[in-house]
């Protein structure tokens, strides 16, 4: 059994792709999945399943056309891989109180090294950037990010290869991980 944590793309946004939080925990339930928590109202599922990684994308992004009618990308990864790439978070990431951190999660087959150089090499005056794994980490002071590279993101065709949560976001949802991973153990 692992611990999945899924990031639907664009779930209530500017009024936008509307889903109610317990439909969608409803929906995985009911889709056979177990463990199903839902944080905050921007579509992160954590969850258990025996399945594959791909299979398990595959069945969310089927779930979500077929109960709530849309048609939108699920990044998913496992509990450990967001652990491993918060533990390799660079310094600069999160920190800042004046900034802007982002947690950019790549849906695949995307990487996060192709994502990158769609974007292009990033402003460093005004902007920092690094990946690991799924999870690209950004950072830009709030009062220069109209300047930076990532800020025109959404106005490019990656925008469709990934999904955002800030870093906040991203801590709770590993720690939510965690605490289930911890569940899975004691039910083996």
């Amino acid at each position: 059994m692992h611990t999945y944590i899924a990031l639907l793309r664009g779930i209530n946004v500017g009024g936008n792709n509307k889903i109610d939080m317990r439909q969608l925990r409803r929906a995985f339930v009911e889709a056979g999945f177990s463990d199903v928590r839902t944080y905050i109202n921007s579509g992160n599922v954590i969850f258990s399943s025996d399945k594959d990684t791909t299979a398990v994308q595959t069945d969310c992004k089927t779930l979500v056309a077929e109960r709530f009618g849309l048609n939108i990308a699920v990044a998913i990864l496992t509990a450990e891989e967001l652990a491993d790439a918060l533990a390799h978070a660079p310094d600069w990431w999160g920190g800042e109180p004046d900034s802007k951190h982002n947690a950019i999660f790549v849906i695949p087959p995307a990487t996060a090294a192709d994502v990158c150089a769609e974007v292009g090499e990033i402003k460093p005056e005004y902007e920092k950037c690094a990946y690991w794994g799924k999870l690209i980490f950004w950072s830009a002071p709030m009062k220069t990010f109209s300047r930076t590279r990532w800020a025109t993101v959404s106005k490019r065709a990656t925008y469709q290869k990934i999904t955002i949560r800030n870093s906040t976001t991203a801590f709770k949802l590993a720690e939510l991980g965690k605490n289930e991973q911890g569940n899975d153990a004691k039910r083996e």
